[in-house]
């Protein structure tokens, strides 16, 4: 990275779990080795004995500290006090950049960025949705709501980055044609992440790893199993590795289809560990941006079977046998015995290693977005201009 002077930059998300947690820790580790100032803020009341081990991973890297502060998910009059209290503690912190995850995390980074501005206080405001709000319908009153919350925002945005094309053309459609400053940084893995981790003895055939709600499709991964064992006229395994709010209706779910001893359930782990316990990743989202998920599969060697949403065609290439139909568990099951039952499926169908590894990488996100973060900061001229990849009209 260039030498720059060194920035104050603090991230702001709600819930310490998933992808967004992800991409925030890459980011801190990186600027931190970087030489610049680093901290967090997010919600006090999610995140489990896993995510606490996560932000000591990260702990040395964080010199402006870790604050969390109660944020709930929806919106609530309980969020004046939040924003209030948010406000009072990152002015103590006097950041540079205000880098706002998610939509939660994307309101307190912009409002708390131009309270600070009225007082004559310069800071860069940054948001990246991470898909979140924009996986509402414009057809319903609720996403009308949240999406037009969205285009006010953008009054009080310096620059808005996109993970991938997918999330800068679905926000065009839904939000408007965006009027500040953008930028499409995919995101990226690090270079430990980019290692084969080879099965155990005692793997099984399928391995789902994630949250355990609907939106990432675990009925379809357990509908989708028995479907695949019919397929291949004999009895399979499979681990789902996770948590989340409907774990009792997958498991409830299991056990009614008599899968109760082929499906386990593994509390969340580091994916590492997951990824030892089988060849075969199941990635089976009904919505989805760019999810983590998928470039750590891959840079493990793992074999990846998802659904045709998001940035995921991105990375798996448009035309891949191994993208499903979304929402359609017929489709994932013969996808999962064509995998299983075809020799050399794995090297016809995934991308290399190398391929990923040039394009979604931790240390070229990190690049791109500092030197916005410069640009930002420092008022540097900028000739880049929105284009959307697809028809908007």
């Amino acid at each position: 990275m260039a030498e720059q002077r060194p920035l104050r930059i603090l991230h702001c998300f709600r819930s310490p779990v998933g992808g967004i947690f992800r991409h925030v820790r890459d980011l801190v580790e990186e600027h931190s080795k970087a030489g610049h100032e680093v901290g967090i803020l997010c919600d006090s009341s999610t995140g489990g004995e896993h995510e606490d081990r996560l932000f000591d991973d990260i702990r040395p890297y964080l010199s402006l500290g870790l604050t969390r502060i109660p944020i709930r998910r929806s919106v609530a009059l309980s969020d004046i006090g939040v924003i209030w209290d948010t406000y009072n503690k990152i002015k103590s912190l006097r950041p540079d950049v205000l880098h706002g995850h998610g939509a939660k995390g994307g309101v307190l980074a912009r409002l708390v960025g131009s309270a600070l501005r009225v007082n004559r206080y310069r800071v860069a405001r940054l948001y990246t949705a991470h898909g979140g709000s924009l996986h509402y319908s414009r057809s319903s009153l609720t996403g009308q709501f949240i999406l037009r919350m969205e285009r006010l925002q953008e009054y009080f945005t310096d620059a808005l980055v996109f993970i991938c094309e997918y999330e800068r053309d679905t926000y065009a459609k839904k939000v408007g044609r965006p009027r500040p400053m953008t930028r499409l940084i995919y995101n990226g893995i690090g270079e430990r992440d980019f290692q084969i981790i080879p099965t155990r003895s005692d793997a099984v055939h399928f391995i789902y790893v994630g949250m355990l709600r609907d939106l990432k499709g675990p009925d379809l991964f357990v509908d989708a199993f028995a479907k695949t064992e019919r397929l291949i006229g004999r009895p399979l395994s499979a681990l789902m590795i996770g948590d989340g709010p409907d774990r009792e209706k997958y498991r409830d779910m299991m056990v009614e289809r008599g899968l109760g001893k082929r499906i386990g359930m593994l509390p969340p782990m580091r994916v590492q560990e997951a990824f030892g316990m089988s060849q075969n990743l199941v990635v089976p989202s009904r919505a989805e941006a760019m999810p983590y998920i998928i470039l750590e599969g891959l840079g493990a060697g793992k074999t990846v079977i998802a659904s045709r949403v998001g940035g995921i065609p991105e990375v798996l290439g448009g035309n891949s046998p191994a993208l499903v139909a979304p929402d359609n568990a017929d489709d994932l099951a013969r996808v999962m015995a064509e995998a299983l039952t075809t020799p050399g499926w794995h090297h016809a169908v995934m991308p290399s290693i190398d391929s990923v590894k040039s394009v979604f990488s931790a240390a070229v996100m990190a690049r791109d977005v500092l030197k916005l973060y410069h640009t930002l900061v420092e008022g540097a001229p900028t000739s880049e201009t929105y284009e959307a990849s697809v028809n908007l009209s």
